[in-house]
């Protein structure tokens, strides 16, 4: 049987491309691409040219079976835009599908935008929570990030440009008191790294381009403080917006302050 080789390629920087992907993607016949332009561009810089097969979400079952067959004459490889095939990106099809055939699967590690941001927080932790894209929606969002919010490691999430300032909007509403690291654009030329809170982040990226990865602070490194009235009430109103009245507005807000429920619901009968 044939080998898939699941190829990490470079975030940005195409000199973070490993000697052994180079040595892979060299021999191999065929390269499964989630986007064979992106994919040529990386191929040319190494001066290799292996087939190019695309291989992403609306990939149909046809031609995954496709792929498998091709795997029969020989060994693959599998690569994503950028990072590793499988992680928030595709690749997991043809592995499943692989496995199944018969086939060897060997992950090829590389460069990792999850890894590179938490390596850069100065936190010191020994778990993490990787939650991928948020979901779109507002209110599935907020309930993600609300699910999160007692996780002892830090929280890391992955955002696009145009969806960046309201997604720090809703963590500053669902964790105010955290801190952040927020990294665009890794390993390029307009790498940047911001800490502070995810208000504070708001107001930095006022016009946000490129792509960000997002390190919050998790609950185990968060110092226990009193919470003001102010900032209770700030939850209140902002829970408000989402259309939470009466005893689930004051549940959700205790479950996110810690504060007292008695305290909790006399603060919100002064809300309009």
């Amino acid at each position: 049987m044939s080998i898939l080789y699941v190829v990490a390629t470079p975030i940005g920087n195409l000199a973070d491309t490993t000697s052994r992907a180079v040595e892979i993607l060299t021999a191999v016949p065929i390269v499964a691409a989630e986007d064979t332009r992106v994919t040529r561009k990386l191929l040319n810089h190494l001066g290799i040219s292996p087939r190019l097969k695309s291989l992403h979400k609306h990939t149909t079952p046809e031609r995954l079976d496709a792929l498998v067959t091709n795997l029969e004459s020989g060994d693959m490889a599998v690569v994503s835009d950028a990072g590793t095939p499988g992680i928030s990106d595709p690749g997991s099809a043809l592995v499943s599908a692989a496995l199944e055939a018969g086939h060897d699967v060997i992950p090829l590690p590389g460069a990792s935008a999850l890894t590179s941001a938490l390596s850069i927080t100065g936190w010191v932790f020994d778990r993490f929570l990787f939650l991928g894209f948020l979901p779109r929606k507002k209110n599935e969002q907020l309930a993600a990030l609300e699910s999160a919010a007692t996780e002892p490691g830090p929280i890391v999430a992955f955002e696009s440009p145009h969806r960046i300032k309201a997604t720090l909007d809703n963590i500053d509403a669902v964790m105010p008191d955290r801190q952040l690291v927020v990294c665009r654009e890794l390993t390029k030329l307009y790498e940047e790294t911001f800490r502070g809170s995810a208000r504070e982040a708001f107001d930095n990226f006022s016009e946000p381009r490129g792509e960000f990865v997002l390190v919050i602070q998790g609950s185990g490194n968060v110092a226990i403080t009193e919470i003001s009235d102010g900032e209770i009430t700030q939850a209140l109103d902002n829970l408000a917006t989402e259309g939470l009245t009466g005893r689930t507005l004051v549940e959700r807000v205790v479950d996110l302050t810690g504060a007292p429920k008695n305290r909790v619901y006399r603060l919100s009968l002064t809300q309009n």
